[in-house]
């Protein structure tokens, strides 16, 4: 699943955890609960400090914040085609928008909001929140499956352009109409996701198997990762690194995969004189004439990086962050618990636990549980790093703060900005207004 809001199949019932989301830029996570929703802080990987809190509004199992932004969107089981939006710092609603059937998911950039039903797709201006195009073509979609780049300035939106194949439909949500098509799979898609500069898009079948990577907007195959060959599986979440560096890739197993990008560059054949280039060049040259199955599968490339999970069985959330300045890979249990594990940007191989976190703590004993939490033995790399993050300090991920302007001396990528930028902390801005659609 991409940086967004996403349904946590297989939480009990005493859990009382429905959701949760990372925001775009990974400096926040939400989590939907039966008596309302919560947002965290990710500045510290020892620490996660709850930026707000609300408990009027019950049993939310969607909740995407934008950036570090006060804007929040939100929907209820018990209104499931209402959506509303709030500045959830002023305790006001911004908007409120209802649909003709259940609302599956949202997807936000600094430009525009997507509302997907399962037999169409809403697209708002967020300046304003005024609707602007409705897609009402799109083939069923029950599990809500989408994905926004979060560069404003591109702001391509992907969607399935079939329900029995891995058709995908880029769409230009700016200038309103179809990119291309690309056909990614050859059965139905399972997952997608864009990188930070809506440059590069993944998808997954329902097959599990093979993890797919394509150029933006011209819809070329760049490369393609090889989950297993063993069994397949369903793949709920895809998420790029900011720095488009790394793709991962968590399913209903035990184990969550981490590709490098940067391993898929090949030397030509004149920058390869060595026995390994010879070898490899002989390798591409037989696979002209094997069939394309096998081609394929020499031409992928397997996980730079794991995760062990201590459950499986369950859908979950993940994402590639850079918290007090080293990667890191978050993972959001349907249990209620957020796992960071250390990446090793050189090395690869097992990541390693090194906090756990309980989103929610139904009293003190569970508090004091987690805090207790011991996490074993820790390779060289894991120990290392691990002991720098004690210190608290201010996230060190390009964007914006919690107050929706630039930090001293953080540098904001060209991506962020965009021609009349979204400014929530300005008293002006999003004027509380109801809008009606049924």
């Amino acid at each position: 699943m991409e940086p967004g809001g996403h349904h946590l199949e297989g939480a009990r019932v005493s859990d009382r955890l429905i959701c949760a989301s990372f925001n775009q830029d990974c400096t926040s996570v939400a989590v939907g609960t039966e008596s309302g929703y919560i947002l965290f802080s990710l500045s510290s990987v020892e620490k996660l400090d709850r930026i707000h809190e609300c408990s009027d509004i019950p049993e939310v199992y969607i909740v995407e914040r934008l950036f570090s932004s006060s804007l929040v969107v939100v929907v209820s089981l018990q209104m499931p085609r209402r959506m509303n939006v709030y500045h959830f710092k002023k305790g006001t609603e911004i908007c409120n928008y209802s649909y003709s059937s259940n609302i599956l998911s949202v997807r936000l950039n600094r430009q525009r909001l997507i509302v997907c039903l399962e037999g169409a797709i809403y697209i708002h201006n967020i300046k304003d929140m005024k609707l602007l195009k409705t897609i009402s073509d799109t083939p069923s979609n029950p599990t809500g499956l989408c994905a926004l780049s979060i560069n404003h300035s591109n702001s391509y939106l992907a969607y399935p352009g079939s329900s029995s194949i891995g058709e995908i439909l880029v769409y230009d949500a700016n200038n309103l109409n179809i990119v291309t098509m690309i056909p990614a799979h050859d059965s139905p898609l399972a997952a997608m996701a864009f990188n930070s500069t809506g440059c590069k898009l993944a998808s997954a079948s329902e097959k599990g198997t093979v993890i797919r990577v394509f150029s933006v907007p011209e819809g070329e195959r760049l490369c393609e990762f090889r989950r297993g060959m063993k069994r397949y599986v369903n793949i709920s979440c895809l998420t790029f690194s900011m720095d488009s560096r790394f793709l991962s890739a968590s399913s209903n197993t035990e184990t969550v995969h981490i590709f490098k990008l940067e391993q898929l560059s090949q030397c030509s054949p004149e920058e390869s004189p060595s026995w390994s280039g010879y070898m490899g060049k002989m390798f591409m040259a037989a696979s002209n004439y094997l069939p394309t199955q096998v081609s394929d599968i020499m031409n992928q490339d397997r996980a730079f990086a794991t995760v062990r999970l201590n459950f499986s069985g369950q859908r979950n959330v993940c994402m590639l962050a850079v918290i007090q300045k080293l990667p890191r890979l978050l993972v959001a249990s349907s249990e209620g618990y957020l796992y960071i594990y250390n990446l090793d940007p050189q090395d690869g191989g097992e990541c390693v636990l090194i906090k756990k976190h309980r989103l929610f703590a139904t009293d003190k004993l569970d508090e004091r549980r987690d805090s207790n939490f011991s996490y074993g033995e820790t390779p060289t790399y894991a120990a290392t790093v691990a002991r720098k993050s004690i210190v608290p300090s201010t996230s060190t991920v390009p964007g914006y703060s919690e107050d929706g302007g630039a930090r001293k001396g953080e540098i904001i990528p060209e991506h962020e900005f965009a021609v009349g930028p979204v400014r929530l902390d300005d008293e002006n801005e999003f004027p509380p207004v109801s809008i009606l659609n049924n």
